[in-house]
C-alpha cells in the first residue's frame, strides 16, 4: 500500500487567498494531522465572504486504503469576513516562540487584507481557549475557534477618506512576527506593530498602485514591493528619505496611440507587476510576473535592472507563484493554462555551488552580475490540473508518521493549489 500523493477539497465557494499553516498547532506536534491545516478565503462578489481553516478529516486519507469515500479535508471552523480577502497568511513558525503581550500560548494568529489588516486569533483540537478579544463569535462551538483580534486601518496618506484604501498584500516578518507590512492601492506600504495594534511608518511608495509586499529574509528593515507602474523597489527603514528600484519593465515596442484623457496619457504605459518571492535558500534572488504575462523573471539585487533568469513554460497568464522550504527550494507557478510547473533555478546557477546553509561563504549559487539572462523552458516537474489555477500554498516539510495501522507515510513538503472551488494537495 502506497502513500497518498493527491488530497481534495471542494469549497462551498470560489477560493482566492489560501496559506498552509506553517507548524503543527500548538501543544499538539504529536498528532501529525494537525501539520495539515490549510487557511482559505472565498471570493463571492458582494459583502458575504468567509474564511475558513480546513484540516484533515482523518490520517488514514495520508496512505491509499478503503477510506477512499471520505473528503480528504474538512473546514474545522469559518468565520465571517465582509469583503474577500486580497491575502491570508498564518503566523510564522517564529511567533509560537515570540513573547506576545496578549495572546495565549496555546493560540494562533491568521492574518487578512481587505479593506483593513485583520488579525485573527485561531484555537483548535483542544489547545484551548481563545483570549477574551472582542469579535465574531465562533460558528463551530466544539474544539475550534476563529476571533477577529483586530481590525487595523490607518489614514492614508495620499486620499482624503477617513479610513485607509483597499489593501492588495501583505508580508509577515519572520524574525520578528509582531511586524506586517501591507500594500495598498493607494500607493503607499504601511508596517505594523500588530501586538501594539499600531502603525509604526507609512510611505508613498509607488507612482500607481502597489500590489505585493516582501519582507528582505532574516531582515526587520528591509522590504520590497512591486505595483501598477511597472518597477520593483526597495526600502530600508533606517532610511526612508528614498528608496532603491531594482527593476523596471521594459516600454512596450509598440505602445497604443495616447487617449483623451490627460490623466491617462500623464501615465507612462508600463506593464505591472504583480507578485514578488525571495529565494529562501539565497535572499539575493526574486521571483516576479507581469500582469498578463506568461514567463517568470528572475531578479538578482546586486545586479539590478534586468532579470538574470526569465522561465518560460506557461501558454496563459500566470497567477502566482511561491518557494518551498526544502534544502534546494523549488519555485512553484500557476496559471490560466491549468498547469502548474516546479522549476529549480539553482540547476541553472554556477556549478559545484554550496549551499548556504552548510557553507561559511554564503550567496556562492549567484551568477556574475555581468552574465548573460538566461531562458529556461524545462520545468522539473508539472502538473495539469482540472481548471485555471489561480492561487497556491505551499507546506513545510512534513515529518514522516507511522499510523497505527502500521503504514508510514515519508517526511517532504506538499504543495497546494486551486481552481475554483477545488483544492488539490499535491505531495512533491
Amino acid at each position: 500500500m502506497s502513500q497518498t500523493t493527491t488530497l481534495q477539497y471542494e469549497a462551498p465557494w470560489p477560493i482566492h487567498s489560501m496559506d498552509w499553516c506553517k507548524a503543527p498547532a500548538p501543544g499538539q506536534q504529536a498528532r501529525h494531522k494537525t501539520a495539515f491545516r490549510i487557511g482559505v478565503s472565498s471570493f463571492l462578489d458582494n459583502y458575504q465572504n468567509y474564511i475558513a481553516v480546513l484540516g484533515l478529516q482523518d490520517e488514514h486519507v495520508l496512505v491509499e486504503d478503503d477510506f477512499t469515500d471520505y473528503p480528504d479535508f474538512v473546514s474545522l471552523v469559518e468565520a465571517y469576513h465582509g469583503y474577500p480577502a486580497t491575502s491570508l497568511q498564518w503566523q510564522p513558525a517564529t511567533a509560537a516562540n515570540h513573547a506576545w503581550s496578549q495572546k495565549s500560548a496555546n493560540t494562533e494568529l491568521l492574518a487578512t487584507t481587505s479593506d483593513a489588516l485583520r488579525v485573527w486569533e485561531y484555537s483548535g483540537d483542544g489547545s484551548g481557549n481563545v483570549s477574551s478579544y472582542v469579535g465574531r463569535p465562533p460558528t463551530n462551538s466544539g474544539l475550534h475557534s476563529l476571533t477577529m483580534k483586530t481590525a487595523l486601518s490607518g489614514q492614508s496618506k495620499v486620499q482624503n477618506q477617513s479610513t485607509g484604501a483597499p489593501l492588495t498584500n501583505f508580508s509577515w516578518n519572520e524574525k520578528s512576527p509582531s511586524l506586517i507590512v501591507t500594500s495598498s492601492i493607494d500607493t503607499t506600504c504601511t508596517v505594523w506593530n500588530i501586538d501594539t495594534s499600531t502603525a509604526i511608518t507609512q510611505l508613498i511608495a509607488h507612482d500607481r498602485e502597489v500590489y505585493d509586499v516582501a519582507w528582505l529574509p532574516g531582515s526587520t528593515d528591509i522590504f520590497v514591493s512591486v505595483g501598477a507602474d511597472g518597477s520593483l523597489r526597495a526600502f530600508d527603514l533606517r532610511a526612508l528619505d528614498h528608496s532603491t528600484i531594482l527593476y523596471e519593465t521594459p516600454v512596450p515596442k509598440n505602445p497604443p496611440p495616447p487617449t483623451a484623457s490627460p490623466s491617462a496619457s500623464a501615465r507612462p504605459i508600463t506593464s505591472p507587476l504583480l507578485r514578488i518571492a525571495f529565494n529562501p535558500l539565497d535572499s539575493n534572488y526574486m521571483s516576479t510576473f507581469h500582469m498578463d504575462g506568461c514567463d517568470i523573471q528572475i531578479l538578482d539585487m546586486r545586479s539590478p535592472g534586468q532579470p538574470v533568469m526569465e522561465l518560460r513554460g506557461h501558454i496563459a497568464p500566470i497567477n502566482g507563484l511561491g518557494w518551498g522550504s526544502a534544502e534546494q527550494p523549488l519555485l512553484a507557478t500557476v496559471a490560466d493554462d491549468c498547469q502548474v510547473l516546479l522549476w529549480d533555478i539553482m540547476d541553472h546557477a554556477q556549478p559545484n555551488a554550496v549551499s548556504p546553509r552548510n557553507s561559511n561563504s554564503s550567496r556562492l549559487n549567484s551568477p556574475r552580475p555581468d552574465a548573460k539572462k538566461k531562458i529556461i523552458t524545462d520545468p522539473v516537474m508539472s502538473y495539469t490540473a482540472p481548471g485555471q489555477v489561480t492561487n497556491l500554498a505551499w507546506s513545510p516539510a512534513i515529518q514522516g508518521m507511522t499510523l497505527p495501522s502500521g503504514l508510514t507515510t515519508a517526511t517532504g513538503e506538499w504543495l497546494a493549489v486551486c481552481s475554483g472551488k477545488t483544492i488539490k494537495a499535491l505531495k512533491v
